[in-house]
């Protein structure tokens, strides 16, 4: 971390922060909530490293005014959280759920009260169980599904909410949840997650659509972000280095801004039907971009099942998630982005970027947590860099206000700039909470 000023950003620049509902809200059989595929996944023996479950995470539901009252101290112009689907609709489908509807209009007009925007994800994860019975996102009637509960949304909410982002980190869905099976539904598909792929991207059109068609706007799509670092120099290396950036990178973009799916990943690409495609590649209005950190790729040994191999990016300091700090690869990633996709890329929004560490509350209640600092300071100042290069970068929201329950990490790992004793639910913001609303937000 540097003591120098931190740089300049233009008037309008949204400051934010993210949670997702799953992680924080708890109240899992409040209001009508149906089960989502998370309180199955979190109640299987064995999948939890801590054993632990979201039941109650930050009892959220309960003390959303105290979080709100947080948001406002810490001066951010924008707060990014997600709708839990099965709050709206328990099972996937039909009616909403008027009271899951109430929750969330409580917490859009407290934020409005307090001057803070609300910036709602329409899916983090979640989805119904009842919808994953019937095939989950293997299925195409959940893209209709997703649509009409958008619809049901828009229709309470439309008036209020300045930034509507359809899905979460579709990549990590598809591969930590379907491809790899560690995080819920557990499946262990490998390529065979494409069709998980395309109904996602699938359903963000046609939830596009129905927000447009409600009059909602601006609509984004939170996609993660990777950048490629090479462990090797041969053409085997190169060659696997393209072919982990197709996946990573350029799966969940490339059909957005109406380039298709990249090519020579070995998906089937039976489930694309005429259309599909034109109805993902509705104009965006942003890009939301989270980034943790770069991805080491070599060459894979033969007879793998997988075109590269990923290895550890050695030289960095490293986060409690054992995630390499890497400032500079947010800088690069945000200019490959627009150097790849020219004027048909939108603005831009860094929607989550955030660290782990094992914070505590020291011998007088205080938390520090310089780490976090550095981290921030490094990354924000990567994104001014980026701007001048000549990116359109119009806003940057850090993971996450508050500890969470981290999927299937537990509470094991700490991202909030707000600490949570999670026995008796007091939040403690941390240093880096003080640091960033005294030195970013309002400096």
């Amino acid at each position: 971390m540097t003591t120098a000023p931190m740089p300049d950003f233009p008037a309008g620049f949204r400051w934010g922060v993210s949670t997702s509902a799953y992680q924080i809200e708890g109240a899992t059989t409040a209001d009508g909530r149906g089960p989502s595929i998370w309180d199955t996944f979190a109640h299987t023996p064995g999948r939890i490293v801590d054993g632990s479950t979201g039941d109650e995470a930050c009892d959220h539901y309960h003390r959303y005014a105290e979080d709100v009252a947080l948001l406002a101290g810490l001066g951010v112009s924008g707060y990014r959280f997600s709708i839990a689907w099965p709050r709206i609709q328990p099972t996937g489908r039909g009616a909403a759920n008027p009271a899951g509807l109430d929750f969330y209009e409580r917490l859009v007009d407290a934020l409005l009260d307090r001057g803070v925007e609300p910036v709602a994800t329409l899916f983090h994860w979640d989805l119904p169980q009842a919808l994953e019975d019937a095939g989950g996102w293997l299925d195409r009637d959940t893209a209709h599904r997703f649509a009409e509960y958008a619809d049901l949304v828009a229709g309470r909410l439309g008036d209020r909410v300045k930034l509507w982002i359809t899905l979460n980190e579709p990549f990590i869905h598809m591969s930590l949840g379907h491809g790899m099976g560690v995080h819920a539904p557990g499946r262990m598909l490998l390529f065979d997650a494409f069709p998980v792929a395309h109904h996602q991207l699938l359903g963000h059109g046609l939830a596009a659509a129905a927000l447009r068609a409600r009059g909602c706007g601006p609509v984004a799509i939170a996609n993660n972000y990777s950048p490629v670092r090479l462990a090797g120099d041969t053409d085997a290396d190169r060659a696997a280095g393209a072919a982990y950036d197709a996946l990573h990178n350029r799966l969940f973009t490339d059909p957005l801004l109406g380039l298709g799916y990249p090519e020579g990943l070995g998906f089937d690409p039976g489930v694309v039907r005429d259309g599909d495609l034109a109805v993902i590649a509705a104009p965006l209005d942003v890009l939301g971009v989270n980034y943790y950190n770069p991805t080491g790729i070599r060459a894979a040994e033969e007879g793998s099942p997988l075109p590269f191999e990923m290895v550890p990016l050695a030289g960095y300091p490293r986060t409690a998630f054992d995630w390499p700090v890497v400032p500079d690869g947010l800088r690069d990633l945000l200019v490959q982005l627009r150097d790849r996709y020219g004027d048909a890329l939108p603005p831009i929004q860094v929607t989550e970027s955030g660290c782990a560490y094992d914070d505590a509350p020291d011998a007088d209640g205080r938390v520090p947590d310089p780490e976090r600092i550095a981290y921030l300071d490094g990354h924000i100042r990567a994104v001014r860099e980026a701007m001048d290069a000549g990116v359109e970068v119009t806003g940057y929201f850090v993971w996450s206000l508050l500890d969470n329950w981290e999927w299937a990490e537990g509470f094991t790992k700490r991202f909030g700039l707000v600490h949570v004793d999670y026995a008796t639910q007091r939040r403690t913001p941390k240093s880096s909470y003080a640091w960033f609303r005294d030195r970013v937000v309002r400096p």
